[in-house]
């Protein structure tokens, strides 16, 4: 989670300070992403997208990140944790909870929800007050 706390200090400036790691199951780092959405003007731009796309390039199983672990700085939404269950992530970790858009036990529980296809194993609240501290004072900072 440490490591996801720096890539989101790399966040371009007017979009939300997320970052994504993508760690292959011998923890080696594959890809990382951070929220673009204003930046490129693209809804689908968040930090877990940026890095599940980067890492299907070089994980070197088409498109299946099996036995991969995402690890985020905050709850996925519904879009995020979907792309993680298609691509088949092994396991997800995020920091701070999201209430009004957490799609991975908040909200929803996109995830686990019946009759998935690939149900990966899920962890959050690691690091929650680091990620929750990044989160306010970006929004106390836009307000």
């Amino acid at each position: 989670m440490r490591r996801a706390l720096e890539v989101a200090g790399h966040t371009p400036e007017g979009d939300v300070p997320v970052g994504a790691v993508i760690f292959d199951a011998a923890g080696q780092e594959l890809a990382t992403g951070v929220n673009r959405r204003e930046q490129l003007q693209d809804p689908l731009a968040h930090a877990e997208v940026e890095a599940i796309r980067a890492a299907v390039k070089v994980h070197g199983d088409s498109w299946r990140l099996s036995g991969c672990e995402l690890v985020v700085t905050l709850e996925p939404c519904a879009m995020c944790a979907g792309a993680a269950v298609a691509a088949r992530v092994g396991s997800i970790v995020f920091g701070a909870w999201e209430p009004k858009t957490g799609a991975c036990g908040s909200l929803v529980d996109v995830p686990r929800a019946p009759g998935a296809l690939h149900v990966p194993q899920v962890r959050g609240g690691v690091l929650a007050g680091s990620s929750k501290h990044m989160l306010q004072t970006f929004f106390t900072k836009l307000r």
